[in-house]
């Protein structure tokens, strides 16, 4: 069982990752689990433990939850996550998400060079965010950058922007985790390493929360852009 504990090592990892940013759990945990273990497994597990993630954050930020934040968000992905599902069956995804990490990557660049100013956002914005990350989302499982980007531009307090991503990629997570289960993904392999492996993404959740309360705002922000960078990259590597 040499290979659980590597498993539990790279979800403790990932949980700090997510810990400190807000996401970004199964950008470090999917790439390292597909050396242990098949996709299949990889895949809900990930997910699961990523319920655990976003759950402990949303209840450490919980003064922060601001449901008129979250919910148009929340709204607006889930006709995303249709409309992905049906309009882009046909494309060609390695093409798509090629240019969809290069976009990602040049965006995130400009961010950290030229620091974009926020912006007074309407109330169209949020719902669009939401529907781009269901799209992407529901044809890449790598849906998270436009809400992410959205919060950024809103002038929000880290506070604030960790809070709204957690309860949102918590809700987003629980349709997701129940499309699992309907399929037959989560077995009773996948249950028997999240009993063991919960406890590590905890610890790594709460190591990387305690690190997130010494970071200032600014540090923050460059945080998530250099993250999306590594998105950005990992998704222009996969379309090859």
């Amino acid at each position: 069982m040499n290979e659980l504990y590597w498993i539990s090592l790279i979800f403790f990892l990932a949980g700090f990752t997510q810990g400190v940013s807000g996401f970004g759990s199964a950008l470090v945990a999917m790439p390292l689990l597909l050396l242990f273990i098949d996709v299949k497994i990889a895949v809900p597990l990930c997910m699961l433990n990523g319920l655990a993630i976003t759950l402990i954050l949303s209840f450490q930020l919980r003064s922060e939850i601001d449901w008129k934040k979250i919910m148009p968000l929340f709204f607006g992905c889930l006709p995303g996550i249709v409309a992905g599902t049906l309009f882009l069956k046909g494309a060609n995804n390695n093409v798509m998400k090629f240019l969809l990490g290069l976009l990602l990557l040049g965006y995130s660049a400009y961010a950290l060079v030229v620091s974009p100013k926020t912006r007074r956002m309407g109330k169209v914005w949020p719902v669009l965010a939401g529907f781009c990350t269901g799209v992407i989302g529901s044809a890449f499982s790598a849906g998270g950058p436009p809400t992410i980007i959205y919060t950024t531009l809103t002038g929000w307090r880290k506070d604030e922007i960790k809070a709204t991503l957690s309860v949102f990629f918590f809700l987003t997570g629980i349709l997701m985790a129940a499309a699992h289960a309907l399929s037959g993904l989560t077995t009773i392999a996948v249950v028997n390493y999240l009993k063991v492996t919960v406890f590590f993404v905890t610890g790594g959740v709460i190591a990387g929360s305690i690190c997130y309360g010494r970071i200032s705002q600014k540090v923050y922000i460059r945080l998530i852009f250099g993250l999306l960078i590594v998105m950005g990259c990992m998704m222009i590597i996969t379309s090859f």
